[in-house]
């Protein structure tokens, strides 16, 4: 348990995994949402994506942030052979998404930004996942089964498709479900001592 030393935690996300991580911190905290253009231009790579993302959803709380109170924003990406895949649009998309990741290796990118009225900081975790060669069967019952258009790059690896279709991960497991929970709490006790 962390003592928050007076401190508002507020998440500045829907994703029901974030909240439920947080949770999992036994700490209290407020979610507050604001909808955020999310594209960004396309130079960027990788987790400068991820980056942006985060400072474009901080934002909208430049104007309203308290004293003693953490924002924290968050956004995770899949990046696979130089390409981005967000959440996909619909479930033909997420087809395309995880027929192209079938067999590969990828990154799964996670940007968490840590907003308070005197600084704002930010950490990016990323972790490597492993898919074995997916049959279409597989896909499409994942798809019909399942919540895939949420999810950057079409899957939730606590999903059925993470059990039979991972073979390997090197890094956070949390980060690849959307937040990487033990240096979120170690950056939440910094920023309550500062």
């Amino acid at each position: 348990m962390i003592d928050l030393n007076g401190f508002e935690i507020i998440l500045a996300s829907g994703s029901p995994r974030r909240k439920a991580f947080l949770e999992s911190l036994k700490i209290p905290f407020s979610i507050k949402t604001f909808s955020v253009d999310e594209t960004f231009p396309t130079q960027l790579q990788g987790k400068e994506i991820a980056q942006y993302i985060v400072q474009q959803k901080n934002a909208p709380f430049t104007e309203i942030i308290q004293d003693r109170q953490i924002v924290i924003t968050a956004d995770t990406i899949v990046w696979c052979e130089n390409r981005y895949l967000g959440k996909p649009e619909n479930k033909k998309v997420a087809k395309e998404m995880l027929t192209f990741l079938s067999g590969k290796s990828h990154e799964v990118i996670t940007s968490v930004g840590f907003f308070t009225c005197r600084n704002f900081e930010m950490i990016t975790e990323t972790t490597k996942v492993f898919f074995k060669d997916l049959t279409n069967q597989e896909i499409d019952y994942y798809i019909e089964e399942s919540s895939p258009l949420d999810k950057a790059g079409a899957y939730g690896i606590q999903e059925w498709i993470g059990a039979i279709g991972i073979t390997q991960i090197e890094g956070s497991y949390t980060n690849v479900v959307g937040l990487p929970l033990a240096q979120v709490k170690e950056k939440i006790e910094i920023m309550i001592q500062e």
